[in-house]
């Protein structure tokens, strides 16, 4: 296998999601009124400072999954096994303009009893599905040589493919100061596919959480602060164990609905909003 030089520096999006990664850190989900977020937002931005790249509306991140063919990655979600993981490829950026050249993460998430970890390597477009897709050698760094073999050994040895797609418009908030640790985003229009693969496909994807609703992580190092908890019980959140990949997997038919589905009731009447979104993968 090849070498290259160093990847170039992130820039823009790609910069500040590159630099707020972290490895290990404590995970809260909530679902959330879309109608709530103003105050939600006003609320964060005086506590938190606005990540310069997250726009107000949210900036397109796009994930594609890869699973087993029995989906031994969803069934250790839904099970709730101490140490699970799962492989995926993401997009920061509109998914229409994906091309060869665009960048995107190879990531492995993983969890170790309440920690998530995460460990990923930057590519062009074309070299994640050339390493993740083909199972072919691909010129990388040499100091990602351990996270490039295990991404080649989690696919062979347990024939991985591409499963669904999830897609959503994030918003996102650093902490500072005190809360220098503590990250939140709030992902709106969350939706997927389970066909049609390349991020920039002509394909029709479908809500799999309700658009009136959005899901928001409060990802923190150690402790969450107080004034987080109360503003989520001021706005009545809900904490939830959604997985935006198993939500997928289970709008599509995939797997059976399990008890952490986000309920059908609250998918407002397909007359009035819908339950798809326009083509090429963007929200509409």
């Amino acid at each position: 296998m090849g070498s290259s030089a160093p990847e170039p520096e992130a820039s823009g999006y790609l910069k500040t999601a590159s630099a707020l990664h972290a490895f290990n850190r404590y995970e809260i989900k909530y679902l959330a009124q879309e109608s709530d977020v103003p105050r939600l937002r006003e609320a964060l931005a005086a506590h938190m400072a606005s990540d310069e790249f997250s726009p107000v509306g949210g900036h397109p991140v796009t994930s594609l999954y890869y699973d087993t063919q029995n989906l031994r990655f969803y069934w250790e979600k839904i099970e709730g096994l101490k140490f699970r993981r799962k492989l995926r490829v993401r997009l920061y950026g509109p998914p229409a303009e994906a091309t060869a050249e665009t960048p995107v993460y190879v990531e492995i998430k993983q969890r170790v009893n309440r920690v998530t970890q995460k460990r990923r390597i930057r590519l062009p477009y074309s070299d994640a599905m050339r390493l993740c897709n083909a199972r072919r050698p691909i010129d990388h760094d040499p100091t990602a040589r351990p996270f490039v073999n295990e991404v080649t050994m989690l696919v062979g040895n347990l024939d991985l493919c591409p499963t669904v797609t999830t897609g959503y418009l994030r918003e996102a908030f650093v902490g500072t100061d005190a809360d220098l640790g503590l990250r939140v985003t709030i992902d709106h229009r969350v939706h997927g596919r389970d066909r049609d693969f390349h991020f920039a496909a002509p394909a029709e994807n479908r809500f799999i959480i309700p658009p009136h609703l959005c899901i928001v992580e409060i990802k923190a190092n150690e402790r969450v602060p107080y004034w987080v908890t109360d503003l989520t019980a001021r706005l009545d959140m809900s904490v939830v164990r959604v997985s935006k990949y198993c939500q997928s997997v289970e709008a599509f038919g995939l797997a059976p609905r399990s008890r952490t589905h986000v309920p059908d009731e609250l998918f407002p009447s397909p007359a009035v909003h819908g339950r798809t979104l326009a083509k090429t993968g963007t929200p509409s």
